[in-house]
């Protein structure tokens, strides 16, 4: 997601076992390789490096593995690898001209009723539309195998677990790859911290699809595993968390996309930065929509979570336009508060206080758009079971025309998005009467402003907070419940709200939210203080990988830092994040400074001048 502080070394040489007939690339042409900010890493980079075609994987590997670059993951017959190594390295690795490019190996958090008499679907199951035949695939943080609610129908399991520095493998078997019986075993030890187990996302979302009480009890499930577990408090917030690395999600994809199973649709309730629109020209998109594409036409929807940011588009990958992304409703038919909206968003499905399976035979009532996502592909598995021989891409024309229709404003826009109706997509039935929805609409970009005087780094009044807040995160971004409640049946507790972006009307200076930030001075809650900057960390492309900013303590020192103009302008962006997270501003003119502030030759002008534009008034 960004950089780090060096510069690109001059091109070395063509690798000795490069084809000698293609010319070695000139020093622009290698920099373009790598991705913006690439340059900038200090220390080392966990990095896919995309190859000219699968043959090539081996030799660059060994190449790569000879020049000190440490190849963590070399998938057989894939276009790509996944390397650990400096900027330096790196650059040097970008001359070959087997590679055509190298980025970030980004890493996913979860986008944390069943409300089936809203949807039609219990008068559906009623008529004898259950799914059977067909399968969900759920993407996600594993299954609990031995939960009543899934009935002996898990068809197939596999696990995709990136490992790294402080990141663990969540595979029952320790490696970072399997497949069969129990490869998405989420009751492993490695599953279980503090008392709690970190893995009941995925149980919850596939018994919402396909659980004995989900919208299609008849589907089978197939169960993949993406998630890793990551030991770092200044990632997590906390001690440990899971987060999905792309290099995981792309093995997964194939996986599906090689299954013999009759899967109707693959369920992804995670999420990363959020877009105004499209992102299919996006370093991700570009990975990414042709493996969602090639699914359709394989006849397998890729269903996303669009997110819980209170903002007017989705988040990634939702926002690939062959995904069908899905927001929240609650049930009262009103887009849910925390859901993402707007043209972009191709259903809403309910998402609010829904009740599904977790780990150890228990229940729990979740809300967010991940708990929306799976209400969209059971759906689609009814009517795959109904109508096989039907093109994906009609069924899911099918689904979005029977919706009941919201018709609300967005980006200054009429925007109409159906709720699901499953029953009417089913029968042929008429949509119901449209609802008018009127959401407080997101805040617009204002003109830059002049700034405020920047913090003072020579004042140092009062203690340095820890590093991290006092009380339990209730929906940290990289943790599978985002979504927040908790009531487990067993142990019920208050529910919590989710974590979504604010509404007040007044932008704060570096210094109030540096105030705000102490623990011991701020008027604002630690939870919705942390619950601002988990928004931050996925809308952001400088925090927290260029400049931790994950916790309340880090956070702090960012703001009170500004010794430099790179951390002059780091305060101002955080400072920035923070007003739209608050709900005062938009990111248009945040995401411009942002490009500068990952720019290796940025001169102190352009720095001060970015830094200038995004602090409030």
């Amino acid at each position: 997601m960004c950089a780090i502080l060096l510069a690109l070394v001059p091109a070395a040489p063509a690798f000795a076992d490069a084809p000698t007939s293609t010319p070695t690339p000139t020093p622009s042409a290698t920099q373009e390789k790598l991705e913006d900010g690439l340059a900038l890493s200090g220390g080392t980079v966990r990095a896919i490096v995309e190859l000219t075609d699968p043959a090539q994987n081996a030799p660059v590997a060994r190449q790569a593995a000879a020049d000190s670059v440490d190849v963590v993951l070399r998938p057989e017959s894939q276009p790509f690898m996944v390397v650990q190594g400096t900027a330096e390295e790196l650059a040097a690795l970008a001359v070959d001209a087997r590679v055509t490019s190298i980025h970030r190996d980004r890493a996913y958090p979860p986008t944390a009723a069943s409300n089936l008499t809203q949807i039609g679907a219990d008068q559906a199951h009623a008529r004898g539309f259950v799914g059977t035949g067909q399968a969900v695939a759920v993407l996600d943080t594993g299954i609990d195998e031995d939960h009543p609610n899934f009935g002996g129908r898990i068809v197939d399991e596999a696990c995709f677990s990136a490992v790294d520095a402080g990141v663990e493998s969540l595979c029952p078997n320790g490696q970072t790859t399997q497949t069969g019986k129990g490869a998405a075993d989420a009751m492993t030890a490695k599953c279980l911290a503090d008392g709690k187990n970190l893995c009941e996302h995925g149980s919850h979302v596939a018994g919402i699809a396909a659980g004995n009480g989900g919208v299609a009890p008849g589907a089978g499930i197939v169960a993949v595993q993406v998630f890793s577990r990551v030991n770092d408090e200044s990632v997590c917030g906390e001690a440990s968390c899971l987060l999905a690395y792309e290099s995981s999600l792309r093995l997964a994809l194939d996986y599906v996309a090689a299954s013999s199973q009759p899967i109707a649709a693959v369920n992804l309730s995670l999420g990363g930065q959020p877009s105004e629109g499209s992102c299919d020209d996006s370093e991700e998109g570009t990975v990414f929509k042709p493996k969602i594409d090639a699914l359709l036409a394989k006849g397998i929807a890729t269903v996303v979570a669009a997110g819980n940011e209170y903002f007017e588009g989705t988040s990634f990958p939702a926002c690939i336009t062959s995904t069908v992304a899905v927001g929240a409703n609650d049930d009262s038919d009103a887009i849910a508060d925390f859901s993402n909206r707007g043209a972009g968003v191709d259903l809403f499905a309910p998402g609010v206080d829904i009740d599904s399976s977790v780990p150890d035979n228990q229940t729990a009532v979740y809300s967010g758009t991940s708990m929306a996502t799976p209400h969209v592909a059971g759906a689609l598995a009814l009517l795959k079971a109904q109508s096989p021989q039907t093109p994906m891409t009609e069924l899911i024309d099918k689904l979005k025309a029977a919706g009941r229709p919201y018709v609300y404003q967005a980006n200054n826009t009429q925007v109409t998005t159906p709720r699901l109706d499953v029953l009417a997509a089913l029968t042929g039935s008429a949509p119901q009467p449209p609802i008018t929805q009127t959401p407080a609409p997101a805040p617009e970009d204002p003109d830059p402003a002049d700034p405020d005087p920047e913090p003072d780094p020579s004042d140092s009044s009062g203690p340095t907070p820890s590093p991290e807040p006092s009380e339990t995160n209730p929906t940290p971004v990289p943790l599978p419940t985002l979504t927040v409640t908790v009531t487990v049946t067993v142990t019920p507790k208050a529910p919590a709200t989710v974590c979504t972006r604010g509404t007040a009307g007044t932008r704060l200076t570096a210094k109030k939210w540096a105030v705000e930030l102490h623990r011991s001075t701020g008027k604002l809650p630690d939870a919705t203080l942390t619950c601002y900057l988990s928004l931050v960390q996925k809308a952001s492309t400088v925090f927290p990988e260029l400049t931790k900013a994950s916790s309340l303590g880090t956070a702090y020192r960012v703001l009170r830092a500004g010794k430099t103009n790179r951390e002059k302008l780091d305060a101002a962006l955080l400072t920035g994040w923070l007003n739209w997270a608050h709900g005062t501003n938009g990111t248009t003119t945040l995401k411009s400074a942002e490009k500068v502030r990952l720019t290796v030759e940025s001169t102190n002008a352009a720095l001060k001048k970015a830094a200038k534009s995004v602090l409030p008034k």
